[in-house]
């Protein structure tokens, strides 16, 4: 080791340490690229721009006292940046051969001797390239790595000129970051304005660090408080999607959806995009609990939802900086409409808490904690909640990577404990889609739910179409 390590924060050391034989802290992605592009050229784009983080040349080491990022010494391109050859069996499409690929890829943990990433190169796919990323969590979150990923595209800023607005987000306030991240965001000054400086403070000493003393130790005291208000709560509703994963990932996701189309309901219908998305979502997942055999009517499940915690124009800083809001989906409500307007509700609660707060300080906490003690407290999570669910607004226009055309991207966020659902909701050059990473003893067939969800989204619009002009509200 050739240099004076970097102490990990006490949130990026529990995500370094959350791995376990069901869950591996991957954010997995796939890129979906026309024409072809060679794995020379890849490899060239990825050592000019990515590296261009130091954290992308370092290890993550554990050690008695957290963990600390050193630099990689040996570090080597080709590890990090690989061919893969996709090799479809006989009657199995391409797509589907690359969804398996990429099921087996969430599964397979990364060389914790070197950084903690790599991308996978199919150099012929479709009439063009299929690309592969696997970023562990403790590099960052999601937010911090979409703004990476956005670096290495063609045109691509160097991190400390990133800036929050690219010419392809939504600027009229009304597409996903509004829906999401500007009223969590606004929660997060809400929660300061009641508490005083005490958050802010908070907030930094958990993130940092070097920070400790007596201000932490009263945080510890009060993350105690918090870790018996999550237990106090609710389980979730015993479905089929609950239970013991098996480590065996599976992947799916689906075509896109006009993204002007889903903003033109919610307007109808008074809501967000979020809501109309998550509405959807609810509803394609009770379907196939009913299709299953099971009867999900009056049933609800709670989705642990990431929360931004940080202005996004800091977001290439890497690092997690997010609380968890734990949001209730009603899959037993079958009427669209009415489905829309539960779940608005319910963001509406969310928005009016500050759990998302507590959520970050409990993971800030059980960085310094044993792991048993940290495995302890994330099975509160994993008992409340049935799936990750995390929602990330990308460029408006189509971008280009080596030359290609990025015609469709999708990512998987990955669950914790023994949580065996991950749902990802992605905004692209004007479309919007759905992922799902499940665990195969638990949904072994997770495009069974994804081919719901336009369904869904066809079924709302229609009956929003049927609604008398000018009297949505009365749904």
């Amino acid at each position: 080791m050739s240099e004076a390590a970097e102490r990990m924060s006490r949130v990026d050391t529990a995500w370094l340490r959350m791995d376990n034989e069901a869950n591996l802290m991957m954010i997995v992605g796939v890129w979906l690229l026309r024409p072809a592009v060679t794995l020379q050229a890849v490899r060239e784009r990825i050592a000019d721009k990515l590296l261009k983080y130091p954290r992308f040349g370092q290890k993550a080491v554990l050690d008695a006292t957290g963990a600390h990022w050193w630099r990689d010494d040996d570090f080597d391109i080709a590890r990090h940046v690989l061919p893969l050859r996709l090799e479809p069996a006989q009657g199995q499409s391409e797509h589907a051969a690359l969804q398996l690929v990429c099921g087996e890829l969430a599964g397979t943990a990364l060389d914790p001797a070197h950084p903690l990433w790599q991308f996978h190169l199919i150099e012929h796919f479709d009439g063009g390239s299929a690309m592969l990323a696997r970023i562990h969590h403790c590099i960052g979150d999601g937010i911090a790595l979409t703004s990476v990923m956005m670096a290495i595209t063609d045109g691509g800023a160097d991190p400390p000129r990133r800036r929050r607005k690219t010419g392809g987000d939504d600027e009229d306030g009304d597409g996903l970051a509004a829906a999401l991240f500007k009223p969590l965001s606004d929660l997060t000054i809400k929660a300061i304005g009641l508490y005083g400086d005490g958050v802010a403070k908070s907030l930094e000493a958990l993130a940092s660090p070097q920070q400790g003393g007596m201000e932490l130790a009263r945080g510890g005291l009060q993350v105690l408080k918090d870790v018996a208000a999550f237990a106090a709560m609710a389980d979730d509703s015993p479905t089929r999607l609950k239970g013991r994963p098996s480590g065996r990932k599976v992947v799916a996701w689906g075509e896109p959806i006009a993204l002007d189309e889903v903003k033109a309901v919610g307007r109808a219908l008074a809501c967000s995009v979020n809501d109309v998305l998550l509405s959807c979502a609810a509803g394609a997942i009770g379907q196939y609990l009913a299709d299953k055999g099971d009867d999900p009517t009056g049933q609800e499940i709670r989705a642990m939802v990431p929360v931004n915690l940080r202005p996004l124009e800091q977001a290439w800083k890497l690092g997690n900086r997010f609380g968890l809001a734990p949001l209730v989906l009603p899959i037993g409500i079958n009427n669209p409409i009415a489905r829309v307007v539960a779940v608005h509700a319910r963001m509406a609660e969310l928005k009016g808490s500050y759990q998302p707060l507590l959520a970050y300080a409990i993971l800030a906490m059980t960085g310094l904690f044993i792991k048993p003690v940290q495995d302890a407290v994330l099975g509160l999570f994993a008992r409340k909640t049935t799936a990750v669910m995390t929602n990330v607004p990308g460029p408006g226009v189509a971008l280009k990577f080596c030359g290609a055309t990025l015609r469709q991207n999708m990512f998987w966020v990955p669950a914790s404990g023994d949580v065996g659902v991950g749902l990802s909701i992605l905004s692209y050059g004007g479309g919007v889609q759905f992922g799902l990473v499940t665990d195969r003893a638990l949904c072994p067939d997770p495009e069974a739910i994804i081919s719901h969800f336009a369904l869904e989204f066809e079924k709302l619009l229609l009956l929003t179409l049927m609604l008398p002009w000018g009297n949505a509200d009365a749904a």
